[in-house]
């Protein structure tokens, strides 16, 4: 399948190289680089905590667990190199390896075929980059990948000595206690201070990512990490030494966020009245301070909406309009399922869009 950069630069062509094009765009846009799992988890072809039991050691290949079969992966893979060509990205061959005792490198494709590897394994870079950023990113990519210790869900045992315990590190036989993975001398440091976490993981010999799995998100979420003893007391001395130093930065990031938040609101408000002309201004500036708040997860939080994809801005629209616009909300507080509310309030919600498609004011 050939596909001319021109052609991919106008948007025409089949629905999946539109597909393959917006969510490469999106990865590129948030990272400066862009990479076939970036183009997976776009697609919907790949979850992301499918990607993390991959990285954890505990799936094959990559392919096992994607959503489509071989030939929908090769023709999406063909359509993603065509276009990084086509715009001038730089190839990067990054190094993939298990967040295993291991470390061992982490296999795509169900054939191994190392031309095949390759390509997965080759992250494109925006031009724009210096050599020297490159450079740098290409480093931080090729970093071992961190240790991950999981908080259980479920009741489990080890696979070695038949105990269990409050974490458990995942290998290729099941799971382990921290004893038998040779990790039971390190502490637990719970999420929330960060300098404490970078400069306890800085000055320990051995240390691990502590995560656990969301059942809402459906996805592995930080918790912690795990350091040595003696590693913490000397990253909490440090701490303590800097601290109101560190109170002033931490004012001035807070500063230099809150005005970055006002210019990207008002960029995503731009870009729904552009969108949606007949939106009362006001109205858009609300919903862009809605639908962008930082931390939230909404929907203009995701890369796509940092992006300002019109596909994503759209969607914030439209739960707006149906939160603020229709009486979905009575809906659910009375106990009807989320999809039927959605159903009874869709025209309403039609209605109002395709008005707001058209110049106001109303």
């Amino acid at each position: 399948m050939t596909v001319s950069p021109a052609t991919m630069r106008q948007g025409s062509g089949t629905n999946l190289e539109q597909r393959v094009v917006r969510a490469a765009e999106v990865a590129l846009a948030k990272r400066q680089f862009v990479s076939a799992i970036d183009v997976l988890l776009g697609l919907g072809w790949l979850a992301p905590s499918r990607v993390e039991e991959w990285r954890q050691g505990r799936v094959d290949y990559l392919e096992r667990v994607t959503q489509a079969n071989l030939a929908k992966l090769s023709a999406a893979m063909k359509l993603f190199r065509t276009w990084a060509k086509g715009h001038g990205l730089v190839p990067s061959e990054t190094v993939y390896v298990a967040r295993t005792r291991d470390r061992r490198t982490l296999r795509f494709s169900k054939s191994g075929n190392p031309e095949i590897e390759r390509a997965y394994r080759t992250h494109w870079v925006s031009p724009a980059l210096s050599e020297a950023k490159r450079n740098k990113q290409a480093a931080r990519q090729n970093r071992p990948a961190d240790l991950v210790v999981v908080m259980p869900l479920k009741e489990w045992t080890c696979t070695e000595c038949a105990g269990a315990g409050d974490l458990l590190i995942m290998e290729g036989a099941g799971p382990l206690c921290l004893s038998c993975a040779d990790m039971g001398h390190l502490v637990y440091l719970p999420s929330g201070d960060a300098a404490l976490t970078r400069r306890a993981r800085r000055a320990s010999g051995l240390s691990a990512v502590v995560v656990r799995f969301s059942r809402s998100r459906m996805r592995y979420e930080r918790q912690g990490i795990l350091a040595e003893e003696a590693a913490l007391a000397q990253a909490e001395g440090e701490c303590l030494a800097d601290e109101e130093a560190r109170a002033r930065r931490r004012a001035r990031e807070e500063a230099r966020r809150a005005d970055q938040d006002l210019a990207f609101h008002a960029e995503m408000a731009a870009e729904i009245l552009r969108l949606f002309p007949g939106c009362p201004a006001i109205r858009a500036e609300a919903l862009a301070r809605h639908a962008g708040t930082r931390g939230t997860g909404r929907v203009g939080r995701g890369a796509a909406g940092r992006a300002l994809d019109p596909q994503a801005v759209a969607l914030a629209v439209t739960a707006s309009v149906r939160h603020e616009d229709t009486h979905y909300d009575e809906l659910l507080m009375s106990g009807v399922p989320r999809t039927a509310a959605r159903e009874q309030v869709l025209t309403e919600v039609q209605r109002i869009l395709e008005r707001w498609r058209l110049p106001g004011p109303y």
